[in-house]
């Protein structure tokens, strides 16, 4: 057990650039003291002293926060960062170099007996707030968005995000189509990051900013369109530059001609 706590503790470097030295992470960090609590709650619970175990437990989760049943199995290497408000069920099952941040719930969704709770397997990172509920079993490498309800079996190496849970896959940035990288070139030059509004993420406000996205790049470039036919129509004609855009460095998607923006709304062409 002792060289578990050695390695919780190393564990901690890895994963949190804050820390700084081990008697600091020994005497100010609630996830470790949480699971050395419950290391030692578990072996009493093992040798058939049931209440002793859940007093010990009670007792941490007084102290740091964190509620952790001492039948839970947790593997080596686990790190809790920042805590508040992480519970873990009697069935729960973690696998080594698991990673929970404050407000996770390892929950079931069921009174009967047997097993009820989440069992996680090795290298699983599950973000702030989320809820992983029933037995159901996270595989490794897989990633839990922050308030994200599990009640699916994920992947392997797969990232879920919502609620309820969906798996979703971030395309690499050469296998965007043409249109996402528009979208992402036009978020730029309005000054924000359009990362998380991808168009398979389940949250209808990143597909309303999407549409309009798509909006804002038409009507612009049908103003351009419309400025230069009034130009050839009247020499005379008094154009109020713009501010430039800061140029994102993709120009294949820019409409050649009024027919064209007018293809990319949706609108007809005249006859």
């Amino acid at each position: 057990m002792l060289s578990h706590f050695r390695e919780d503790i190393r564990c901690v470097f890895d994963r949190d650039p804050a820390a700084r030295t081990t008697f600091e992470v020994v005497t100010t960090y609630p996830g470790v003291h949480a699971l050395m609590f419950h290391r030692l709650a578990h072996n009493l619970w093992n040798m058939e002293l049931r209440w002793l175990a859940r007093v010990l437990s009670s007792l941490g989760r007084w102290l740091t926060g964190i509620e952790i049943h001492p039948a839970a199995r947790i593997g080596r290497r686990f790190f809790i960062d920042h805590g508040m408000g992480v519970v873990i069920g009697e069935t729960a099952e973690i696998g080594d170099d698991c990673t929970l941040y404050h407000g996770v719930t390892l929950g079931g969704t069921s009174w009967e007996k047997g097993k009820r709770h989440p069992t996680l397997e090795n290298n699983v990172v599950v973000g702030a707030g989320a809820k992983v509920l029933g037995p159901i079993v996270l595989r490794e490498g897989a990633r839990v968005g922050s308030n994200a309800v599990v009640v699916k079996e994920v992947p392997a190496g797969a990232t879920v995000v919502g609620v309820p849970g969906r798996v979703v896959t971030a395309k690499a940035k050469e296998a965007m189509s043409s249109t996402e990288k528009r979208r992402h070139a036009t978020a730029r030059k309005l000054g924000f990051d359009a990362y998380g509004a991808t168009s398979d993420a389940p949250d209808p406000v990143a597909n309303a900013i999407n549409s309009l996205l798509d909006h804002v790049h038409v009507m612009d470039s049908k103003m351009n369109v419309m400025c230069e036919s009034i130009k050839r129509l009247d020499a005379e004609f008094n154009d109020v530059k713009l501010p430039d855009l800061d140029d994102c460095g993709i120009d294949s998607d820019e409409p050649a001609s009024l027919e064209e923006a007018g293809d990319l709304s949706g609108d007809k062409k005249p006859s």
